[in-house]
């Protein structure tokens, strides 16, 4: 059971990046990363190394992600910031994965929903501008 209801979870997101625009992508991938990141931070709570270890993996491939596709042209300035941001958030994260650190992970969490929240407020019509920016 527990195998077909990720394999439906694997559909729906596959289904949504497919159909989604560049700006929601980014929303997709900015959640998914505070969700991995609230994920390692209950597993460095219940003492689990392993899941920690994947979770905090997994948020550091969202950020690496994020970074990687920063348009560089569009607004530099901009770009260049959250440049900064972005390393050192996977400074961080890669300190909390090593000292089991959960104080590292809330610094990164606010910073990406500070983020996010910008993010989420870009008026629907100026969607295609702010892809194009990040």
């Amino acid at each position: 059971m527990r195998g077909s209801l990720q394999s439906y979870k694997k559909v729906s997101v596959d289904s949504g990046l497919a159909v989604a625009s560049p700006h929601r992508i980014i929303q997709m991938l900015l959640a998914g990363a505070l969700e991995r990141l609230a994920q390692a931070k209950l597993a460095i709570e219940q003492g689990n190394i392993e899941m920690r270890g994947i979770f905090i993996g997994k948020a550091i491939g969202i950020v690496n992600g994020l970074n990687s596709s920063l348009n560089m042209e569009a607004n530099e300035q901009v770009a260049g910031n959250l440049t900064q941001l972005y390393d050192f958030m996977l400074v961080r994260m890669s300190e909390a994965n090593m000292n089991n650190d959960a104080t590292a992970i809330d610094d990164v969490t606010g910073i990406l929903k500070i983020i996010k929240e910008g993010w989420d407020a870009i008026p629907q019509d100026q969607h295609h501008l702010s892809s194009e920016q990040n």
